[in-house]
């Protein structure tokens, strides 16, 4: 073989062979991870609610509010799984308290992890591992199908693998489901398994690695209504409190269910009304 074809070959290969990941700009206070091609992506823009505007998720507010203040003071901490009810507030809430610290703490970064992507966690891992800031690394929404693998590199982050987890990585994690994965699976698996005890155990037991569980559950009419007036107060949208209990009451009749996300979606529509704007 000649010179002039292994430098082909050789330009070939440098071709099919990935492009390194360029070095993440750390001036940003969140990103969202990428694949393919990996990278950190930086988020101008947070879409996230003030603290104090999250009613009814008292506990859980001030529990991981304290987690986090431990965590970006170097402090030890948990990673946190937030389960419950749709619509109650949990992803808000991980953004709500992350710009909160973010306020005494400026070097906690906010990365948020598809699940999707999880496959890709440890190569995210090795870029966080050696970067001058701590990270609040975020996946929304996370549950698991009975086929699903990807809940195998999820510990990673909540283990660590032989590297240990880094030290200025935290995870959060959302779920509507305390297990991560379906009821009707969980049991089906366990009938139909030759050792039942053993059938979900490792999906499961995946919850268990979560230092913190905060559980999200329906509110009430009381705290509905709250909700919306915190919302009228914080962006000056003045209406009868008659006026209002009746057309949110109505909102939530229509909508079949009361939740945070309902009270959001009803105030929406009456900002828009009066002609405010709350972007």
């Amino acid at each position: 073989m000649n010179d002039t074809a292994l430098e082909r070959i050789a330009e070939a290969l440098e071709r099919l062979s990935p492009v390194p990941m360029a070095q993440p700009d750390w001036s940003a206070q969140a990103y969202v991870w990428h694949v393919h091609p990996d990278r950190l992506v930086p988020v101008q823009s947070v879409n996230r609610v003030s603290l104090d505007l999250l009613i009814g998720v008292d506990r859980s507010r001030d529990t991981l509010l304290a987690n986090t203040c431990q965590f970006a003071a170097g402090l030890p901490a948990n990673n946190a799984l937030l389960w419950g009810a749709r619509g109650m507030g949990k992803s808000s809430l991980v953004k709500a308290v992350h710009a909160h610290v973010l306020e005494q703490h400026p070097d906690l970064k906010l990365v948020e992890l598809q699940r999707e992507d999880l496959p890709s966690v440890g190569q995210l891992l090795n870029v966080l591992r050696d970067a001058p800031a701590r990270f609040l690394l975020f996946c929304d929404d996370l549950s698991f199908s009975h086929d699903d693998e990807h809940y195998k590199s999820l510990k990673a982050v909540l283990d660590g693998g032989i590297e240990g987890r880094p030290d200025n990585v935290i995870l959060y994690a959302t779920s509507n489901r305390r297990h991560l994965m379906p009821r009707d699976m969980i049991e089906n698996e366990r009938g139909s398994a030759i050792n039942p005890s053993e059938a979900v155990e490792e999906k499961v037991s995946l919850s268990d690695r979560f230092g913190l569980w905060l559980g999200f559950h329906p509110c009430d009419q009381d705290q509905y209504l709250d909700m919306i007036q915190g919302y009228c107060d914080a962006h000056g949208v003045s209406i009868p409190p008659e006026q209002l209990r009746a057309e949110a009451i109505e909102w939530q009749a229509t909508r079949g269910s009361r939740s945070g996300r309902v009270a959001w979606q009803y105030f929406t529509d009456l900002a828009g009304r009066h002609g405010v704007n709350v972007s």
